[in-house]
């Protein structure tokens, strides 16, 4: 089993990944009130957290309810 073989599969989730990235990040730099933690924490917890799991602990934690 080689890599191309998983290709059909990572491509979708690794386009997934970044656009969850570049989504938290742009919210993260729009907005100034979080319900936990400050700007350079989230910041942080989504670039160097684990890669998936740090925006999703964004969306769930950090983002202000509208």
């Amino acid at each position: 089993m080689g890599i191309k073989e998983f290709l059909p599969f990572l491509i979708p989730l690794i386009i997934v990944q970044f656009g969850l990235l570049i989504y938290v990040l742009q919210h993260i730099f729009t907005h100034s009130a979080y319900k936990h933690g400050n700007r350079m924490i989230w910041v942080i917890i989504v670039i160097v957290g684990m890669q998936f799991i740090g925006p999703v602990l964004y969306l769930i934690f950090g983002k202000e309810d509208a």
